[in-house]
């Protein structure tokens, strides 16, 4: 008898206790909420006072703002200056939505399908809304007088993308919380995910807006914003922080750029490496799914979000911008005997295979004394990047292929274009690439393209594979292959062929025509369908 009393009143215990956590919790979300909200408001005054009280006057009536007809979107991208294709498609979302708050909502020459039509049955709310946009952009830079200035030039040079200036912009500089960013050596999902958690606490209270979208796959940081903030969430997907093929790895104890090769070899390590992962997933999906709103770059990427985030609604595939215009305008002949590769100097990108592959190619013997070369262009976000770039160009001359490849650092979209007008070859060697705008870029500009057969360029890009025994080419669009001596062997095959065969010219012309549902204009109208079909704007 004594025992059930005991346990009764531990019962009893128990639940008072639970109650009392869950009445604290409520207490203190409801104190988050007013707190953002009045940060939301302060903001809101500046804006009106620094647009010369333009957003004085109310809306009356059903679908009227009450914050005086500014609506605030902020995007959370703190490496919003960078030079890679997460910032192009930033750039270009917040371009939309300049043309959005213009009143243009969608072209109806680059949209055939139907499922975008929802867009010219937004409602009266959501339309306001577009017309009292105010974007609000997280950045770690450090601020200066000609920062905003500077930065748009960047992104004309850099993307050739126009920021409508009837759009107002406004940047919260991060700059002093940078440290939150810094990579940890041990458990470094959750330690980088605690630290984007911390980010956004701070940049929402420096400026607390209506809907936070998230365009870098921090999704940590949606239960600051919906849960503390209040805020709406929208989400641009580029690729699961973790997949079912990372778990796969681990088990199989196989030595990756995020799987150490001491951890890979212990067996003991591995199982509670794989209990961490299960977790840190578990956590994933329950955060993920706080979204309103979930847009993904591919196929791949969004079977993925789909298995994890199992509790959010529906999830569209908005393929990432390619200025495919511009680019299919390059001559396809008179091609040198050049092979290029676009990408950042990340570790995932796997450049070392290009290397190893091209090393393979020299070894052929009809190869040995050509004039072919590889060029390696892109941009390094840092000191790890520029580290890992030196590391490349040591392999290179351990490869003794030095003399034969060049690496073009930071440039200008033009230099890029330059490039794309000369080679002759594409080649993107990241395995489980959740998109590739790089791959894209080669085939819109006619490149004969061979990339790793997985993720996105599987499911999306080249979906009809050019193989040497495939005797009907004519619906070919470019090569896969997954490892050095498949790559050297099609870079070969394709050599041997000549720049203008008949083989050569039909593949650069079939890419070139898939290249362009990937257009910018294709992305603009997708983009902005998906916004005003959601509830984001109301």
């Amino acid at each position: 008898m004594e025992r059930l009393l005991n346990f009764d009143h531990l019962a009893h215990f128990s639940g008072a206790a639970l109650l009392a956590a869950t009445a604290t919790s409520f207490i203190y979300i409801n104190q988050c909420r007013s707190y953002f909200s009045q940060i939301r408001q302060g903001f809101i005054a500046y804006q009106r006072q620094r647009n010369d009280n333009s957003t004085k006057k109310k809306t009356k009536g059903k679908g009227a703002n009450p914050d005086d007809n500014t609506f605030v979107i902020g995007f959370f991208h703190p490496h919003c200056s960078s030079g890679g294709g997460g910032e192009r498609v930033l750039w270009k979302a917040i371009q939309a939505l300049g043309e959005l708050k213009e009143g243009k909502l969608m072209d109806r020459r680059t949209n055939k399908s139907k499922k975008s039509a929802s867009i010219y049955s937004a409602d009266e709310e959501s339309l306001n809304n577009c017309k009292n946009l105010v974007v609000v952009i997280y950045t770690l830079d450090k601020p200066s007088a000609s920062y905003e200035k500077d930065l748009l030039a960047h992104v004309r040079d850099r993307f050739s993308i126009t920021i409508p200036k009837s759009l107002s912009l406004h940047f919260v500089h991060l700059h002093e919380e940078k440290h939150l960013l810094q990579k940890s050596k041990r458990f470094t999902l959750m330690a980088e995910s605690l630290g984007t958690t911390q980010l956004a606490w701070c940049a929402l209270s420096a400026v607390t807006p209506h809907v936070f979208f998230d365009t870098t796959g921090c999704a940590f940081t949606f239960f600051v914003a919906r849960i503390l903030a209040g805020c709406k969430v929208g989400a641009y997907v580029h690729y699961p922080t973790i997949s079912t093929e990372m778990l796969s790895l681990v088990w199989k104890r196989r030595p990756t750029y995020n799987n150490d090769a001491k951890v890979a070899a212990n067996p003991i390590v591995t199982c509670a490496k794989l209990i961490y992962y299960v977790m840190f997933a578990i956590l994933y999906g329950l955060v993920g799914s706080l979204a309103n709103l979930v847009m993904v770059n591919s196929s791949w990427t969004k079977n993925h979000i789909q298995y994890l985030w199992k509790l959010s609604g529906k999830i569209q595939v908005v393929f990432p911008p390619v200025d495919t215009k511009s680019l299919k305008a390059l001559p396809l002949g008179n091609r040198e005997n050049m092979i290029l590769s676009i990408g950042q100097f990340r570790p995932e990108k796997d450049h070392t295979l290009q290397l190893l592959s091209f090393a393979k190619l020299l070894e052929i013997e009809e190869m040995r004394n050509s004039d072919v070369k590889l060029v390696l262009i892109g941009s390094c976000r840092g000191e790890d990047d520029r580290q890992l770039v030196d590391q490349l160009q040591k392999l290179a001359r351990e490869l003794n292929i030095q003399n034969h490849v060049e690496f073009v650092l930071n440039q200008p979209y033009s230099i890029l274009k330059e490039y794309l007008s000369r080679a002759s070859i594409g080649i993107h060697t990241m395995w489980n690439e959740h998109f590739g705008i790089g791959v894209v870029e080669m085939m819109a500009a006619g490149l004969v393209t061979i990339a790793h057969e997985s993720g996105g360029p599987e499911s999306d890009i080249i979906q009809s594979p050019w193989k040497e025994e495939t005797l009907d080419y004519s619906y070919c669009t470019g090569c896969l292959a997954s490892n050095a001596e498949q790559y050297a062997a099609l870079m070969s095959a394709i050599i041997k062929n000549g720049s203008s065969s008949d083989l050569v010219m039909k593949i650069r012309e079939n890419g070139r025509k898939h290249a362009e549902q990937f257009s910018d204009e294709v992305f603009m109208n997708e983009f902005k369908g998906a916004l005003l079909s959601s509830s984001l704007l109301k």
